[in-house]
């Protein structure tokens, strides 16, 4: 099974973003970090294949400052990362995140995309199902928990009321909130970290 994960480098995500003269958000020369609301996808992720096997590769876009996101996902123990950077994206909307994400996810076969509910700098909580949408697989939101039974996808999705179980057939996308697994990093997280940025492919 090929889990990918969309992640994303967030400035400050404990504190106040900061907007640059131009009106965009700074995310360089501050502190950042990957999205806490990730966390909980790769985790999800990686509890995946670790039950069915196979891979877990993220995937991000942003200024060469966001391999901070992917080399907190390489410490909880994702097997690689893509990272899509371009002058020309800075400032991109939801829309435009959205094609390019999807376009380097589509580049090679997957099972399933895991994402956060939402960015904690932008708060959309639009994006993941723009990407199914162009991705042209079904999606699902709002998941506390996420298995594979028989081929199929099996999620949880929380409710005020509780939860509803939606099936799907696969490859599909989810989002996950943070109840869908508690982050934690693996024992050998320092030396996966330098190898595996060292393989992460940069577009």
């Amino acid at each position: 099974m090929h889990v990918v994960v969309l992640v994303k480098y967030v400035p400050e995500p404990q504190g106040t973003p900061t907007l640059g003269e131009d009106f965009l958000l700074v995310r360089e020369g501050v502190d950042g970090s990957l999205d806490p609301g990730d966390e909980f996808a790769v985790e999800a992720a990686l509890r995946l294949v670790e039950a069915h096997g196979g891979e877990v590769t993220l995937v991000s876009m942003g200024p060469e400052v966001a391999t901070g996101a992917l080399r907190k996902g390489f410490s909880m123990g994702a097997g690689g990362g893509v990272l899509v950077t371009d002058p020309a994206l800075r400032g991109a909307d939801a829309l435009a995140t959205a094609r390019v994400l999807a376009a380097a996810v589509g580049r090679s076969p997957f099972d399933l995309v895991l994402a956060g509910v939402e960015s904690t700098d932008g708060s959309t909580g639009t994006l993941p199902m723009t990407v199914a949408e162009l991705l042209g697989v079904p999606s699902a939101t709002f998941a506390r928990k996420v298995d594979v039974e028989d081929g199929a996808l099996r999620v949880e999705r929380q409710t005020e009321a509780g939860y509803d179980v939606v099936t799907s057939p696969l490859p599909a996308l989810v989002t996950v909130t943070g109840s869908a697994a508690e982050p934690q990093a693996g024992d050998d997280a320092a030396a996966k970290i330098a190898e595996l940025l060292a393989e992460a492919k940069a577009i």
